[in-house]
């Protein structure tokens, strides 16, 4: 595991950036994860595409999760989230970009079919992560099991509490979500693992320095043989200083 620390966000996802862009380059499948963190990443990555001409033509993506009973049009819906973060920004066609379905009447057969696109696709070459306040990748809450595969979940109270900025209330946060499972996440061949700020420098700390359990399910990803981490200075704040 190699563990990169920047000083703040904006220098972290410039640092991504340079990890994801030859695989961008060469075409890959892409792991996209939602939320705050990797908003930097994607703007550099744009930017890229914008002044660099960096194509991202020969790339197809997957999201990592999204919620249930939320409809793709939803503002909120990470299908929505990630096309206004990243992918109506560059030349990647939209039916490359693959989703959950949070309005799927039979949602494990849909997680199920969608574990299978994952293989036919060849596999995710390189996938993006952050991390929730409480040791969650994805929406994998603590508890999941590490080999766990693509399925329904019950979203964890803080995880509602978290998220509940993006909505007009708390009440208005998904209960359930459908999610890459963290024995999905293991089998792609290259992870960058990114967390920026303060909030989130106990689950880095339990991540990097605690048990691999399922406590924590980020540190899963500690068991992956090609794993990045890259850290701002106040998500790395409580690690011991070597």
């Amino acid at each position: 595991m190699q563990i990169i620390i920047r000083s703040n966000s904006e220098e972290v996802g410039r640092a991504a950036a340079d990890i994801i862009e030859p695989f961008i380059r060469r075409g890959c499948v892409l792991g996209l994860a939602t939320g705050s963190t990797p908003t930097p990443t994607y703007q550099e990555l744009i930017r890229r595409h914008n002044e660099d001409g960096l194509s991202f033509a020969n790339t197809q993506a997957f999201l990592l999760d999204e919620y249930a009973a939320l409809p793709h049009d939803h503002e909120q819906s990470y299908y929505a989230t990630i096309r206004r973060e990243l992918t109506s920004h560059v030349d990647i066609d939209d039916a490359k970009v693959h989703s959950l379905d949070g309005m799927s009447d039979n949602p494990q057969q849909t997680a199920d079919d969608y574990e299978q696109a994952i293989k036919d696709a060849g596999g995710v070459d390189i996938q993006i992560l952050g991390v929730g306040a409480n040791g969650h990748i994805a929406f994998n809450e603590p508890g999941s099991a590490h080999d766990s595969r693509t399925r329904v979940i019950d979203l964890h109270p803080q995880t509602i509490a978290d998220n509940a900025r993006f909505f007009d209330s708390e009440d208005e946060v998904p209960r359930q979500a459908l999610t890459q499972g963290i024995g999905t996440i293991l089998d792609s061949r290259n992870l960058i693992f990114i967390a920026t700020g303060e909030n989130k420098a106990d689950a880095v700390k339990a991540l990097i320095e605690g048990p691999v359990n399922t406590d924590s399910p980020a540190s899963a990803i500690r068991e992956h043989p090609n794993v990045t981490v890259i850290l701002d200075e106040a998500a790395a704040s409580k690690l011991a200083k070597n």
